[in-house]
């Protein structure tokens, strides 16, 4: 399983659960990366897609409640269930948040494609910082580029050592 996630310079990644910063590349490569695979995310990631399920994507929820249910996805209740539910359906697996599930599997992921936004804004959810992590290194780094509202970003590629 691999992590793709959006952040800002301090590692924040959402705020009121909406992303922090609008960014089309962001998106495209998003969409590029995870397209034919599967996802797995939690149930307040799931319901703050504006779209419902990612389509062209196996959408799994892993959430503890035992009544959460909605079309089009399949409901976990374990990191080993969603995995079970990912291998049968074969491709990629990507776990795409939120914060409490980042912060709980990243350990169990072989690769983090981040957007790492150079700008610090208020937020309320974050991302481990794997640049304080000794068991990660930073393998590749795009050249920067910069959001529509002028935040410079770059796309980087985190290995799990």
């Amino acid at each position: 399983m691999d992590a793709i996630v959006s952040v800002t310079a301090d590692w924040g990644i959402g705020r009121d659960g909406s992303l922090l910063v609008r960014n089309r590349a962001d998106m495209k490569r998003f969409k590029e990366l995870t397209m034919g695979g599967n996802v797995i995310m939690g149930r307040k990631t799931f319901e703050s897609l504006p779209g419902g399920p990612l389509t062209g994507r196996k959408n799994i929820v892993l959430t503890r409640s035992r009544d959460f249910a909605a079309e089009g996805v399949e409901v976990a209740r374990s990191i080993d269930e969603a995995l079970e539910m990912a291998d049968a359906h074969g491709g990629r697996t990507w776990l795409i948040g939120g914060a409490s599930l980042y912060g709980q599997f990243i350990d169990i992921c072989d690769e983090a494609y981040v957007t790492y936004h150079d700008c610090v804004l208020e937020a309320d959810a974050y991302f481990p910082n794997l640049d304080e992590d000794e068991r990660w290194t930073c393998a590749e780094v795009s050249e920067t580029d910069f959001t529509a509202s002028g935040i410079p970003f770059h796309f980087a590629l985190y290995r799990h050592l």
